[in-house]
């Protein structure tokens, strides 16, 4: 299994599941994450899984029936096709470095890509084990193809283990996840889990069950455009106002000075001219509290800064993301508990961390699934330099299969 696992794996990572944050309405955002989708189908259906289909959106359901007869809960599990905008994943070329011995991993497509071990710990684990990477010239996709890959390989092995006892197991695909739209559609009804797991984070052992709450607030200015060799007393520069709304949020935490479970404030998207400028900034905190105190500081500067510039329209809107799905976790402490022993059962020591950012499980809490994230054993997500080792998925098809069992024996 190990091996049909990695064959998976490297099959599809070299499948271009880029997403767009640029593709206006259209969903998913790029059609190419549905070549993906398609023959995960196939696999399902080969698989010997039910109810195996693809809907207008590109979400891929499947069902694993139940061998038994019991009232035993249904598990779901859940993984995202696409890969981070952020990197090109087009002709991924994956490496395996076997027998890996504690040096730096220099990335054959661009030599000036090196994956150093003084700056990655937890390469020092694995002497002796097998580091996936790419060429160098693009991501990986660990993120979430591993998570794909590992569900896959949990799937094969109840089907090829029949007398292993097992509740109905759920699994979907989803697209868009990396753009925040993967939960845009989903039917949790259609999905038919009680509760589930987003296969989709990194260092084995953890399981995570926090996220942040988040806000997002925009910022537009609409200033006065005027010649500038005749601007005096007439013209309103809206870029002006816009540098000192950033001035005033530079005075609180940012993500660049938070850790933990620090807040900050983000400006993140600029764009504007002297008539017209726009500004996005992420609002982020772990307690709902302190989302309500940051949208309080905007709201502040917004009129501190209308004040000072009564020629411009100074407009701000904050908009709910997401909430922190540990509000909804605590309401079902199994979900948790039997991830930590699946985890213990694996001969791993479990890791509850907080994600400082968001997944998809955050959402599916607030639309009626309770969705923590288990690990992959993906590194340096999003990234050229991201990794990932074989010895970490075979741990996370463990805990899988482990999490199957322990909802089947405990009811």
């Amino acid at each position: 299994m190990k091996e049909r696992m990695l064959e998976r794996f490297l099959r599809y990572v070299k499948i271009d599941t880029q997403s767009s944050e640029t593709a206006g309405d259209a969903y998913p955002s790029t059609e190419k994450q549905k070549n993906l989708l398609k023959l995960l189908v196939d696999e399902l259906k080969e698989l010997g899984l039910t109810d195996v289909s693809m809907d207008e959106y590109g979400y891929v359901f499947g069902t694993l029936p139940a061998n038994v007869s019991e009232d035993i809960k249904t598990i779901g599990f859940i993984s995202h096709v696409d890969t981070s905008p952020e990197v090109s994943g087009e002709n991924v070329k994956p490496q395996i470095h076997k027998n890996y011995q504690g040096e730096d991993i220099v990335l054959p497509g661009d030599k000036t890509q090196v994956i150093k071990f003084d700056e990655n710990p937890h390469l020092k684990e694995h002497i002796g084990h097998s580091i996936i990477t790419s060429d160098g010239t693009t991501l990986l996709g660990a993120d979430d193809k591993a998570g794909i890959a590992e569900i896959m390989t949990m799937l094969e092995y109840f089907s090829t283990n029949p007398d292993v006892k097992h509740g109905t197991i759920k699994v979907g695909f989803t697209p868009d996840e990396e753009i925040g739209e993967g939960t845009k559609y989903f039917n949790v009804e259609k999905f038919g889990a009680d509760f589930a797991y987003t296969v989709d984070g990194e260092s084995p052992g953890e399981v995570e069950d926090e996220t942040f709450n988040a806000s997002l607030a925009e910022f537009e200015i609409k200033g006065v455009n005027v010649h500038p060799g005749y601007a005096k007393d007439k013209m309103v520069n809206s870029i002006r106002i816009i540098g000192d709304i950033i001035h005033e949020i530079n005075s609180y935490p940012a993500p660049e000075t938070t850790e933990k479970k620090e807040g900050f404030l983000h400006p993140y998207v600029l764009s504007g001219s002297v008539d017209e400028s726009h500004l996005k900034v992420l609002i982020r905190d772990f307690e709902l509290k302190g989302i309500e105190e940051k949208s309080k500081v905007l709201n502040d500067i917004r009129n501190k800064t209308a004040d000072k510039y009564p020629g411009a329209e100074i407009n701000l809107t904050i908009k709910e993301q997401y909430k922190n799905m540990k509000i909804k976790l605590d309401e079902e402490p199994r979900v948790i508990e039997y991830a930590e022993k699946a985890v213990k059962m694996a001969g791993l020591e479990p890791q509850r961390h907080a994600i400082r950012g968001g997944t998809d499980g955050a959402k599916l809490c607030f639309m009626g699934l309770l969705t923590p994230n288990i690990f992959t054993g993906g590194h340096n997500f999003h990234s050229r330099l991201e990794w990932i080792a074989l010895e970490d998925m075979e741990k996370a098809v463990e805990v899988l299969i482990n999490l199957v069992k322990i909802w089947a024996e405990e009811k």
